[in-house]
């Protein structure tokens, strides 16, 4: 009988007290973190669009190694998911990319070849969709990466 009322002391669960104050704490966490965090989706919409220019870039070295060849403008990063039916035919032709991915701002990946700034251009206008900008805005593109 003994041994029961000591373990039933030993399972009481936390007081009311207890479980305030790491409400509090959380809260004075929240409010320190959370307006942070709101300053920078921008940010992480340019890191993204970096990121997604290298991998599809990389698929675009890919398939000049497979073809001898990039793909032209007409037929866009669009060969690297379905084979292109003109222009240069792709003999070697391989599935790069399980999808033409778009911008974080919603809008289509601009490409080129040949390129101003090199073999091939790959771009984004940023959030606004207009050429040039700063910041969020700005020309984010395979020549300026960082």
């Amino acid at each position: 009988m003994k041994n029961n009322y000591l373990k039933a002391q030993m399972q009481r669960g936390f007081t009311l007290i207890e479980l305030m104050v790491v409400v509090v704490i959380l809260a004075v966490l929240a409010v320190a973190v959370v307006p942070n965090l709101m300053e920078r989706p921008d940010e992480a919409r340019m890191v993204k669009a970096k990121q997604e220019i290298n991998a599809i870039s990389s698929a675009l070295q890919l398939y000049k190694l497979d073809n001898y060849n990039y793909p032209t403008t007409d037929q866009g990063i669009e060969a690297l998911v379905t084979k292109p039916t003109d222009g240069p035919e792709a003999k070697k032709w391989k599935k790069l990319l399980d999808n033409v991915p778009k911008d974080p701002w919603g809008n289509p990946y601009l490409y080129l070849m040949p390129g101003t700034h090199g073999a091939f251009d790959l771009f984004t206008y940023g959030g606004d969709g207009v050429e040039g900008g700063e910041g969020v805005n700005a020309t984010i593109g395979n020549w300026n990466e960082e």
